[in-house]
């Protein structure tokens, strides 16, 4: 907290959204305020439509006397929308304030048609959805969008991604407040674009795991990545690149979509499964179809998805023993039993027992919607940070 003079309303809101204070008798405590700057500063939040009235309080006075009055974040002034890019498929959805999904679609959207198309078609997509949902488009307060590449999370622009021919140094945020404003009218937006693994990641710590301080998830899909959380925060490294696991060399000579030879990402994919099982005659074109083949239990499938487990597993043993997390979390389109088997063997058997004591190795618990989740997530920290919300709150004129 800052010192008394420059505790804004921007950080009373920041106390009432995440429970450490909640009455304005706690926020006067907690930040040394007088009674009638606190009031001020809240009248601010109500004028804005931020903060509303909940029920009373226990009477903190053993002498009895008025309940104090609760204050809570009023999640239905506004909505996020989001969107989570695969290869060949894509979801978006209308989400409230505190992550409730509000209405969603799910279709084929393939990235290699390129931005200028994938996008114009995203605007299409929310027009649909806040329709859908009863929401006005002059209620979005923002955009979160999670694509399957690295991305300067100054800029937003994903940065010479592998699997996104088309796409590098593209003005996403640009063009989807664009395509927003052509489909629905609606005035600009702010979009946030981050990597599809670290806005997944940050949705399964923030829903299934909040008091874990080190959360890896790795996704393995078309190709494969990790989203890292840590402290409450994702981990991007200087220029987003944190977390490119699949690009980790790893001995074998196959050939990969970055141009190198011997990626992870090039024998133990989805991607990389479905060419060996179509090398064997199965029909399998996709990380998409070797999930179907795994739900089927198609034998040749299992057995190539425990050997990709495995090969992964290896890698994960460094990850492990590098960041010692408290939760490794599989997901994507192998994120099932025999890929997880794989993932044991070898991992339990490189990793230091210090590293994996406390380890849990668990799936995903939002499974397709863990990249909207962390999307709108995203979107309402940043619009809701202390230092925006009295740059917000001064714009309203409030």
């Amino acid at each position: 907290m800052t010192s008394r003079g420059q505790v804004s309303a921007g950080d009373l809101l920041e106390l009432v959204r995440s429970g450490r204070a909640t009455t304005r008798g706690a926020l006067q405590q907690v930040t040394g305020l007088s009674r009638a700057t606190v009031g001020q500063r809240l009248d601010r939040l109500f004028r804005a439509g931020w903060l509303r009235e909940g029920a009373g309080g226990p009477v903190d006075s053993p002498l009895g006397g008025r309940p104090s009055i609760t204050l809570e974040f009023d999640d239905a002034h506004a909505v996020v929308l989001a969107a989570d890019l695969d290869t060949r498929h894509a979801r978006a959805a209308v989400l409230s304030l505190t992550g409730e999904i509000l209405a969603e679609h799910g279709g084929t959207l393939i990235v290699e048609d390129g931005p200028e198309a994938v996008l114009g078609e995203l605007g299409r997509w929310f027009a649909e959805l806040l329709e859908k949902a009863g929401h006005h488009a002059d209620e979005v307060c923002g955009i979160g969008v999670a694509v399957p590449g690295p991305v300067d999370s100054e800029t937003g622009r994903v940065v010479q991604p592998p699997i996104m021919p088309g796409w590098d140094g593209y003005d996403i945020r640009g063009r989807l407040a664009r395509a927003l404003t052509e489909h629905t009218g609606a005035p600009r937006v702010p979009v946030l674009v981050d990597n599809d693994a670290n806005l997944m990641a940050y949705g399964e710590q923030r829903v299934g795991y909040p008091d874990c301080s080190a959360f890896v998830l790795v996704k393995v899909s078309t190709g494969i990545g990790a989203g890292v959380v840590v402290d409450g925060s994702v981990f991007r490294g200087v220029d987003g690149g944190a977390g490119d696991i699949g690009h980790i060399r790893v001995g074998a000579d196959a050939l990969c979509r970055c141009g190198s030879y011997g990626c992870l990402a090039a024998v133990a994919s989805g991607g990389a499964v479905a060419r060996r099982l179509a090398e064997a005659g199965v029909r399998a074109a996709s990380g998409s179809d070797v999930r179907e083949l795994l739900a089927a239990g198609h034998p040749e499938a299992v057995g190539l998805a425990r050997e990709a487990g495995r090969q992964v597993g290896d890698v994960l043993a460094t990850v492990v023993t590098l960041l010692n997390p408290g939760v490794l979390m599989i997901a994507g389109d192998l994120a099932g039993t025999p890929f997880l088997t794989g993932v044991r063997e070898l991992l339990y058997q490189r990793a230091l027992p210090r590293s994996t004591a406390h380890l849990e190795i668990v799936t995903s618990r939002l499974g397709e919607r863990a990249g909207l989740v962390g999307a709108g997530a995203l979107v309402v920290e940043y619009l809701y940070a202390p230092e925006r919300v009295e740059e917000r709150l001064r714009a309203l004129g409030v």
